[in-house]
């Protein structure tokens, strides 16, 4: 076992003594390929969520979620524009 760790270290020190120099370091077409990569996968990803938000944002407008559709009236101030007109919660005095 002691000898599997020191064969192990003598291995790892001898490997760390082989740097490359500064100028032998690229990246290369490898690294220029992912990068093209990535701007593309960011463009596709952006033009796709502004498609899906004026997607909702239309349904929204055409009350698909529940709500009224916009250019509707009958909201929670009433047909007529004015919050508590009509007689529906009145007590009957």
């Amino acid at each position: 076992m002691q000898a599997l760790a020191i064969t192990l270290v003598s291995s790892l020190l001898a490997a760390k003594e082989q740097v490359p120099d500064d100028e032998d370091v690229v990246a290369g077409w490898t690294g220029f390929a992912v990068l093209v990569f990535l701007i593309i996968a960011v463009a596709l990803i952006g033009w796709a969520l502004s498609r899906q938000l004026r997607r909702v944002d239309a349904a929204k407008r055409r009350g698909v979620f529940g709500d009224a559709p916009e250019g509707d009236d009958t909201d929670a101030t009433g047909p007529s524009g004015s919050a508590g007109s009509s007689d529906a919660g009145s007590s009957g005095d």
